[in-house]
């Protein structure tokens, strides 16, 4: 069975998609570190953002795994670029600030997509992105779309950086949040938008445990062993 979790920026997705596939002893795969290890190679290597020739070309070629949590320090997996351990620094503020541009590259998203569905092929998986139910996985037993005022993923975003001893400023993360917000829903390919059967859920008021609960019981009703 597969399982698709959509939404934008820190509207749960992640954590919510990896306590449920836990519990279901399905795979976790988040979709989005890969925009992000791609983005993050760009800056790295000085592959200009604005490129999309370029960058196309380093999302074909990039080697981008996602294993188990190879540290204690918070990850909840461990995202390798070419080998090299990318996990906090594709949370970078420069990524932050990049990604929307570069997923908006239909050569990227192209790339990535094929990558996703090998990943997902014959396999139950919880897979969480922004365009699972629609593009990735439009034929998912069960589409879950999550969402979350503005202020609200603002804050868990800026808490997240402040846990990591990250220098921001709520103010600027909340002008960085709306700004993709933006360029994801309005991107020509694979805008950012619940599928038509998804199934929708406000994060704001609710804790993790919440979610995860509410998505077993959807797992439940929808006959997903």
């Amino acid at each position: 069975m597969t399982i698709a979790i959509d939404g934008p920026a820190a509207s749960g997705k992640s954590t919510v998609g990896e306590g449920l596939a836990e519990s279901l002893d399905y795979l976790f795969f988040d979709t989005g570190v890969m925009y992000r290890a791609v983005t993050w190679a760009a800056l790295e290597r000085g592959v200009a953002v604005e490129d999309e020739e370029a960058v196309t070309g380093l999302a074909e070629q990039l080697d981008i795994e996602v294993t188990d949590a190879t540290e204690d320090d918070g990850r909840q997996y461990t995202v390798l670029a070419d080998g090299v351990d990318v996990t906090w620094a594709i949370r970078a503020p420069a990524v932050d600030a990049n990604v929307s541009a570069v997923s908006t590259y239909r050569g990227v998203r192209h790339a990535l997509v094929a990558k996703q569905r090998r990943i997902a092929a014959g396999k139950p998986v919880v897979m969480v992105g922004r365009d699972i139910g629609t593009v990735v996985l439009p034929e998912a037993d069960l589409k879950i779309y999550l969402d979350a005022s503005v202020e609200e993923r603002a804050r868990r975003r800026w808490a997240e950086m402040d846990d990591r001893e990250q220098d921001a400023d709520y103010e600027d993360v909340l002008a960085s949040m709306r700004r993709r917000d933006r360029i994801d829903s309005n991107r020509e390919i694979s805008p950012l938008r619940a599928a038509p059967d998804a199934i929708r859920i406000d994060t704001t008021d609710l804790e993790v445990e919440e979610v995860v609960d509410e998505a077993e019981r959807l797992v439940q009703e929808q006959g997903c062993p």
